[in-house]
């Protein structure tokens, strides 16, 4: 029997296993996946968003506990617990130095994009090379890893682990870290969680999945089932708009499309439906993916002209490219004169002052609705070009409530060796909305919590089976 199982095979899931080794537990990880797949959705990751007073290692300038809490109050609409959230940006502010002992090293700050070197560390080689740098640590420090092992079952007695099992198989320990992801992958889920709307869609089918195909919910929905304590809207998830093109699976975050708030974006009726200039990129590109979910088809289009070229992350495929915005509105399948209409009323209520992508500008529209309120130009140099979008789920914010000991609860009565960690408590600190990075900021705090409790589980068992044995 090993004293510490744990399941999943991402950031959360080896943070808490690195942290039980650490503190002297023996400890299986069990990893849905193939080991070519290995990770979960921490391989398509980037960065990690991190407190800080003043300029540390690759941070320029400070990100303090407030601002970082004030973003994460404004993303989630209030929907936080805010307890957890802070010590969640409390733990960001200290990780980094346990993390480069693992092997994961860091890249310098991004000129300019001030706003996101001040408050985003980026990991050198993105998360694939972090998953890969915690996998080597872990072999090396003697966790013992099983790849293709999908836990289906648990067997649970008055809120405490027994076994986990895979099939036919059952594997003991004396105490389990959960950290196997959300429902994202599940179609049906998906489909029950967001129904039929008014128009007599499915909208969830029209969803492409960013992350990984393994998150199929299944343990997710078994501890729910079992009577954990819930979180979170099933319907809610990080969900952004991304190239309609992408892959079903495991697009990653080249299929991202990131120059929203450089132009306009209209639905198959080629109207505008929010403001596409409402905040930086990092704190709003996440709503965008919802956004689209709730127009007919599930489909919208970022429109920009030449001036934006350059401004912006490129995806991985190019957009439609035309000479004139009624030949770009046949490309894109539009009406050309409801298209051309649209952009013409929102050229027209530009009022460019200084631009500046760096800053919450003044370039904003005038009697238009939805108004645009920064980074608004006119659309007024060819080449045109457009995107059509869909939205992409990366993870589910339906999860398990937690408390700051990671600890399952159970009629809100704490397990005593059970935890959870990642996307399958993520919904304490994201009732909804989300900005760039605090996804692997929750992760690595409670992976790290939940590793350390767990550890101190096992060792209680162990000592309780010690005096037993001798009584």
């Amino acid at each position: 029997m090993v004293d510490v199982l744990v399941v999943g095979g991402g950031n959360a899931a080896l943070c808490a296993a690195l942290m039980a080794r650490e503190a002297g537990a023996s400890v299986l990880l069990l990893e849905a996946a193939p080991r070519e797949w290995r990770g979960g959705n921490s391989q398509h990751t980037r960065n990690l968003r991190c407190m800080h007073d003043a300029p540390q290692d690759v941070l320029v300038e400070a990100y303090p506990e407030e601002e970082y809490w004030q973003d994460l109050l404004k993303v989630t609409g209030g929907q936080t617990n805010e307890y957890l959230a802070r010590l969640v940006i409390r733990e960001s502010s200290t990780c980094r130095d346990w993390m480069r002992r693992h092997g994961v090293n860091f890249q310098p700050p991004l000129s300019g994009a001030l706003h996101v070197a001040r408050t985003n560390a980026f990991f050198m080689g993105g998360g694939k090379a972090l998953v890969n740098a915690y996998y080597r640590s872990a072999e090396a420090l003697g966790v013992q890893i099983r790849y293709d092992a999908p836990v289906d079952a648990l067997e649970l007695q008055d809120g405490r682990f027994i076994a986990a099992r895979i099939g036919a198989e059952r594997i003991e320990a004396r105490a389990c870290v959960l950290a196997a992801g959300g429902f994202e992958s599940n179609r049906e889920w998906l489909r029950e969680a967001w129904g039929q709307n008014e128009r007599g869609e499915w909208p969830a089918d029209n969803f492409l999945i960013r992350g990984t195909r393994f998150n199929q919910g299944v343990l997710l929905k078994f501890m729910l089932d079992a009577g954990a304590d819930r979180i979170g809207d099933p319907s809610q998830s990080h969900c952004v708009a991304i190239d309609a093109r992408a892959p079903l699976y495991d697009g990653g975050i080249c299929t991202r499309i990131d120059c929203v708030s450089l132009g306009v974006v209209v639905n198959r009726d080629a109207q505008r439906f929010y403001d596409e200039g409402e905040d930086f990129w990092p704190k709003r590109y996440a709503i965008w993916g919802r956004l689209t979910a709730m127009q007919p088809g599930q489909i919208a289009y970022s429109i920009i002209d030449a001036k934006a070229i350059g401004r912006f992350m490129p995806p991985v495929f190019p957009g439609v490219k035309a000479d004139t915005l009624p030949e770009l509105a046949t490309q894109l399948g539009l009406d050309p004169v409801a298209f051309e209409r649209t952009v013409r009323d929102y050229n027209q209520a530009c009022r460019v002052g200084k631009f500046d992508h760096t800053a919450l500008d003044d370039c904003h529209t005038e009697g238009l609705t939805p108004a645009k309120t920064h980074w608004a130009r006119p659309l007024d140099t060819a080449p045109f070009y457009g995107y059509a979008l869909r939205p992409g789920i990366t993870f589910t914010y339906l999860g398990l409530k937690v408390d700051e000991t990671a600890a399952v609860r159970f009629g809100d009565v704490p397990s005593d060796n059970l935890f959870v960690a990642g996307e399958m408590m993520a919904g304490n600190v994201l009732g909804k909305g989300y900005t760039a990075g605090v996804g692997m900021s929750i992760g690595t705090a409670f992976g790290r919590i939940a590793g350390t409790r767990a550890a101190a589980a096992a060792r209680r068992a162990h000592s309780e089976g010690a005096r037993h044995a001798a009584a």
